[in-house]
């Protein structure tokens, strides 16, 4: 948003009720709409992908398909066989993050994922999930992990902090990640969108304006590569997450 001569790159991520007094009264703003679109937007895709069930598939078949698979093949390739009961949430989890990455590159969108607090509550769903799954694959051997095979006992006051740390430092490590690239992205687009405006109209459209090509031209180029930053966060959030919950199962 460009005010005056200035840029305001952060103001977009500024949170606003939706719907009125409603909204208002609820607390409802622009990033939970956007987590109820995404929330809607995945299964009536795959849906709508899948309905035919045609031998031959079409393209949009086809390209569902693909897209189960590769989740599929995530999941299984990471955890063994026993990825299968983990599959459903590895692909609601690697879809709802992607789609509210794309959803952010839309005019009048919001990218939830570019808040702490969404990042934060889904790293955290996935940390407790994988010592709920310790916990009932190894009992109390779960808390070996704290104490490296091998070490001498004496190391272990050193030892079992660093561990303990280590392992709470997953959730956020996993979050200011997925976080910390997407305010990044759209910062960059902010700026120089906004940029290109100030050219415009600071020195006339008859200067400015084939001055500003090169801004355009940028963001173009960081569209694309936003689009490429939104798949690749969104697979390595659900990669590591298949990483946690295989180390959970076969300890």
């Amino acid at each position: 948003m460009v005010a005056g001569h200035k840029i305001d790159a952060l103001g977009q991520f500024e949170l606003h009720p939706v719907f009125g007094a409603l909204g208002e009264s609820i607390k409802f703003t622009q990033s939970e709409l956007m987590m109820v679109v995404a929330a809607v937007i995945v299964p009536v895709a795959i849906y709508f992908g899948m309905r035919h069930k045609a031998i031959v598939p079409g393209r949009y078949q086809a390209a569902t398909e693909m897209c189960y698979e590769f989740v599929h093949g995530m999941a299984i390739g990471t955890m063994g066989t026993k990825g299968k009961g983990f599959f459903p949430f590895i692909f609601t989890l690697f879809f709802f993050i992607l789609t509210g990455n794309y959803l952010g590159l839309l005019p009048f969108s919001f990218a939830f994922t570019s808040h702490i607090v969404v990042t934060a509550t889904l790293a955290l769903m996935v940390f407790f999930l994988a010592i709920i799954v310790s916990l009932k694959n190894q009992g109390l051997k779960f808390f070996a992990h704290f104490m490296p095979a091998g070490a001498p006992i004496a190391m272990a006051p050193l030892l079992v902090p660093i561990e303990i740390l280590s392992y709470l430092s997953r959730p956020i490590s996993l979050s200011i990640r997925l976080f910390a690239n997407m305010v990044a992205g759209h910062v960059m687009l902010e700026m120089f969108a906004g940029f290109t405006i100030l050219l415009a109209t600071g020195l006339g459209l008859a200067l400015g304006g084939p001055l500003g090509v090169l801004p355009i031209v940028l963001n173009v180029a960081l569209i694309a590569l936003e689009l490429l930053v939104g798949a690749l966060q969104a697979y390595v959030f659900a990669i590591l997450t298949c990483m946690y919950l295989q180390e959970a199962i076969e300890h």
